[in-house]
């Protein structure tokens, strides 16, 4: 285990975001933090746009550790860090920050990795956790193997699209691309076609019906409230031709889409994974300890389904 801070005052981690009240990340980190013995304290700071920039740089000067971002900053940070990690760079989003300092031989190093944090110039460095948090969840919570796959997405947004390159990455066989801006769709499957010519893509939905899908994966927020439409269009593709359907949304447990799944003989999952999973990578990069998954895991599931 690393040597103890110091610092008799907790140093902070934080994760950034507008609105932010409802974030799960403080509960389920601190429990970890405890966990390794650290004298971190994480904390949700809700920040405007316009005003993240300013917040990284404050977050620098008081030492933060480190920095998690949720919507909308993941994109707008890419220029507002000193150096991008490659996870930053391949994905094209930043939703970890790492402040990094040089240690005694000169090698810039994470904050969380030092012992005398008073001295030396600082960077900030971008990660992104996301991509890997995304197959983590698929292959621990549905026991997919993502090769060769043939994989109908539901949104090209922000998440879809980083979940689109990480999964032709991956190698999957058919990427079907389903958004309600056609365009969109369009620029994600081209940004494949140059990045990934291995996978083949597909705007829209699959056109030979019964159309078999190895995973339907919902990348919308819609589900989040109760009143939402389904994110899936069912006069284009039946549910019961899927064997497997991941829906991002966790809170509530089980979306209708997830229901329906259900009901249709699939397999199913929501994304409090893909949660975890960031967050454990994160927590990583900082302390440079292998982060206590399950005590992470126990926290979330509590935080956000306790009083169900």
């Amino acid at each position: 285990m690393l040597p103890k801070s110091k610092h008799a005052s907790p140093q902070y981690c934080a994760v950034y975001g507008k609105p932010i009240k409802h974030s799960a990340s403080p509960a389920m980190h601190n429990p970890a933090i405890a966990k390794l013995g650290l004298n971190w304290q994480y904390i949700a700071e809700e920040v405007p746009p316009e005003e993240l920039g300013k917040a990284i740089e404050k977050a620098k000067a008081a030492r933060y550790i480190g920095l998690n971002l949720t919507v909308p900053h993941k994109i707008l940070a890419l220029d507002m860090v000193d150096i991008l990690d490659d996870s930053a760079k391949k994905w094209g989003a930043v939703n970890t920050i790492c402040f990094e300092t040089k240690d005694e031989n000169n090698v810039w190093t994470p904050l969380g990795q030092i012992t005398d944090l008073t001295q030396g110039e600082l960077r900030a460095k971008g990660y992104n956790t996301d991509a890997d948090g995304i197959t983590l969840a698929l292959q621990k919570d549905l026991g997919l193997k993502l090769k060769e796959l043939k994989v109908l997405l539901l949104g090209a947004g922000g998440a879809g699209r980083v979940a689109a390159l990480k999964l032709a990455e991956e190698k999957v066989s058919e990427l079907y691309l389903a958004n309600r801006t056609t365009s969109k769709a369009e620029e994600v499957a081209n940004e494949i076609n140059n990045r990934y010519p291995g996978t083949s893509v597909y705007v829209g939905y699959p056109e030979n019906s019964p159309c078999k899908m190895d995973l339907v994966l919902n990348s919308t927020s819609l589900g989040l409230e109760e009143n939402d439409p389904l994110p899936i269009d069912e006069t284009k593709f039946n549910l019961a031709n899927s064997k497997s359907v991941f829906d991002m949304v966790y809170n509530p447990a089980e979306t209708k889409l997830l229901a329906k799944a259900k009901a249709a003989g699939c397999s199913t999952s929501n994304g409090l994974g893909m949660l975890l999973w960031q967050g454990v990578k994160a927590l990583e990069i900082w302390s440079g300890q292998t982060a206590p998954v399950e005590v992470m895991r126990n926290a979330l599931t509590n935080y956000i389904y306790g009083n169900e």
